[in-house]
């Protein structure tokens, strides 16, 4: 059941994992049998720009992204409620224009296929879709529980 409730962590941890056997295959078959492999760079790479959009989201909803905390801090408690929600939607705007354009992205390279694996280009730039849509999906969920929860919530530390 909890691996349910942590399917992004389940599926970070089984990337990394197949980055990791991914690039030591290639360290291997390069320097010790002296044939190095053909399609591991452009999967490492593929593998990596997917790790790199579900580590972002998954920072994002375990709130492990740089913030000035100091400086909100300073701020009476609705005034530290009305800035949270401001950023909040500031970053779900963003991050929505980044899922439109990555979506148009990917039906741009629709038919393309990536030259080592021949699978299609829209499976590695997939990534920046999903990836942006889930860090939408948690900067919007984040402030409906503010806008929900009273001002006062926000003087009690939130656990994180």
């Amino acid at each position: 059941m909890k691996l349910l409730r942590n399917w992004l962590e389940v599926v970070i941890c089984c990337i990394l994992a197949a980055l990791t056997a991914v690039v030591f295959c290639q360290v291997l078959a390069r320097y010790v049998f002296q044939a190095p492999l053909s399609w591991s760079e452009e999967l490492a790479r593929f593998l990596l720009m997917w790790l790199s959009m579900l580590s972002a989201a998954y920072a994002f909803r375990k709130g492990s992204h740089f913030a000035l905390r100091i400086v909100l801090q300073r701020l009476p408690v609705l005034g530290q409620w009305i800035v949270s929600i401001l950023v909040q939607i500031i970053v779900a705007g963003f991050f929505l224009l980044l899922t439109y354009q990555g979506v148009i992205f990917v039906a741009g390279v629709s038919g393309h296929l990536a030259p080592a694996l021949q699978i299609p280009m829209e499976i590695p730039y997939a990534s920046v879709v999903v990836g942006s849509g889930l860090i939408v999906w948690e900067s919007l969920r984040a402030a409906v529980l503010l806008i929900i929860n009273r001002p006062e919530t926000l003087a009690k530390p939130e656990g994180r």
